[in-house]
C-alpha cells in the first residue's frame, strides 16, 4: 500500500494533529499511561486563539487535570440564540489496537489512529468549517460556540459541566454519523452487581456460601426473564430495549469457596422507559438475591423535535433525521433544555476498532457541509 504523497488539507492536518495527542479516557482499562484530555484541550485552545482574533477561550477543569475547552466566537449583536458545536476530546482504550494508536498516518486516503473516527475526525471538520466561515461568523443569526468536551466515553463529565451553566438553541454533538442528524438515540444503564458469600475450604463447601452460585442465579434471570421483558419496551425508530451481561469475576482460588462475585450488565433504554422500569428491574434482581449490591451509571436517551428550525436547515443540505442505538453527549444537553443532535462525518463502524480510521474525503465533506450550514444562518 502506498502512502499519500500530496500535502494534507487543513482538515486532514487538524485530524492528524489531534490524533497524535493522546487523550485516552482513564476509566476502566485505558491501555496506556497517557490519559486525560488536558494536552488536547490546550492544543485546541491555542489553535483557536491563533486562528480567530477576538475569540474568547477558556479551559475549565471538569475533573483534576481534565478540562473542557470552551470557545465563544465574536458576535455583532448581544442576545442572539446560541449554536454549539460539541465534539468530545477523550477516546476509548488503546488495548488490542493493531496500528500505532497515536500515529495519525495517512494511507490510501485514510487517517489512522485512536479517535480518528470517534471523534477527532468530526472535530477537525467542525474546526475547519468554522475557519472557512470565520469572516461571517460574527454576523450570523446565532452566536457560535465550540466546546471540546472531556469524559464522554465514561461519565460524560464535560457535557454535564457545560450543560449545567449554559443554554443553547441547538447543540451539535460531534459523532461519526455519515452527516445524518441523529435526533434520537438510546440511553444506557451500566450496572455493576456484587454478590457476597462465605469463604471456606472447598473440600467442605457446605460450610460456606458460594457467591458465584448466587451470581449464576442472577445471570439465569437475566437470560431467561429480563431479555424478553426488555423487548416489551419499544420505540418506533429505535426498536426495543436490550440487556447484555458483559463481565463476570469472582473468587480467589480454585480450592476456596468464593466469598464474592462481580458482574456487569449493559442495558440500552428507549425514550419513555424511565424510573418505574428501574424500580421494577431492581425488584426482580433482589427477588433472586435479596442482599445483592447494585451500582448504576446512567446516560439518558435522546429525543429532539425534528421540526426545530435549525434541523430543518440541516435537512435542506441533505441531512436525514435518524436514530442510533448508542448514546452520546447530546442527551446531556437535552436533559437541561437545549435542543441537541449528534452529527459528523465518517461512520460509527470505524469507531473503537483495532485499526480505527476515517477517510480524508469524508472529513472534507464534513467541512463543506458544516460550512454551508453556517452560511445558511446569514
Amino acid at each position: 500500500m502506498e502512502t499519500q504523497a500530496c500535502s494534507p488539507s487543513l482538515v486532514a492536518s487538524l485530524c492528524q494533529a489531534l490524533v497524535r495527542i493522546p487523550s485516552v479516557n482513564p476509566d476502566d482499562n485505558p491501555g496506556t499511561d497517557q490519559t486525560g484530555e488536558a494536552h488536547c484541550a490546550q492544543w485546541i485552545a491555542q489553535w483557536l486563539k491563533t486562528e480567530f482574533p477576538g475569540i474568547h477561550v477558556e479551559t475549565p477543569e471538569v475533573l483534576p487535570g481534565r478540562p473542557n475547552v470552551v470557545a465563544r466566537f465574536p458576535s455583532d449583536t448581544l442576545g442572539k440564540p446560541r449554536l454549539l458545536f460539541a465534539p468530545h476530546t477523550d477516546t476509548v482504550s488503546i488495548v488490542g489496537m493493531t496500528i500505532d494508536p497515536f500515529g495519525g498516518e495517512i494511507r490510501d486516503g485514510k487517517i489512522y489512529g485512536r479517535g480518528a473516527s470517534d471523534t477527532k475526525g468530526p472535530m477537525a471538520s467542525m474546526l475547519a468549517a468554522l475557519h472557512s466561515a470565520r469572516e461571517v461568523l460574527p454576523h450570523l443569526s446565532h452566536e457560535i460556540w465550540f466546546a471540546g468536551l472531556a469524559g464522554e466515553e465514561a461519565g460524560q463529565h464535560g457535557a454535564h459541566a457545560l450543560a449545567a451553566t449554559e443554554h443553547f438553541d441547538l447543540v451539535i454533538a460531534g459523532e461519526p454519523t455519515g452527516l445524518d442528524a441523529v435526533f434520537t438515540h438510546k440511553g444506557s444503564m451500566f450496572i455493576s452487581l456484587t454478590t457476597r458469600g462465605i469463604a471456606v475450604h472447598a473440600a467442605q463447601p457446605e460450610k460456606g456460601r458460594n457467591a458465584i452460585y448466587a451470581m449464576m442465579d442472577i445471570l439465569q434471570l437475566v437470560q431467561r426473564e429480563l431479555v424478553p421483558w426488555l423487548k416489551t419496551f419499544t420505540h418506533p425508530i429505535l426498536g426495543h430495549s436490550t440487556i447484555s451481561a458483559g463481565t463476570v469475576q469472582g473468587g480467589s482460588k480454585t480450592n476456596v469457596v468464593p466469598d464474592f462475585c462481580h458482574a456487569t450488565l449493559d442495558i440500552r433504554t428507549v425514550p419513555g422507559q424511565g424510573e418505574p422500569f428501574e424500580a421494577e428491574l431492581f425488584a426482580k434482581l433482589r427477588s433472586v438475591c435479596p442482599d445483592i449490591e447494585i451500582e448504576v451509571r446512567r446516560s439518558l436517551p435522546l429525543l429532539t423535535d425534528r421540526e426545530h428550525p435549525l434541523l430543518q436547515k440541516l435537512g435542506q443540505l441533505g441531512a436525514q433525521p435518524v436514530g442510533a442505538p448508542w448514546f452520546c453527549d447530546a442527551a446531556v444537553f437535552a436533559q437541561q433544555g437545549s435542543a441537541a443532535i449528534a452529527m459528523g462525518p465518517g461512520s460509527i463502524a470505524q469507531a473503537h476498532t483495532c485499526d480505527e480510521w476515517i477517510a480524508v474525503k469524508d472529513l472534507e465533506k464534513g467541512v463543506e457541509f458544516f460550512g454551508s450550514f453556517l452560511r445558511l444562518l446569514q
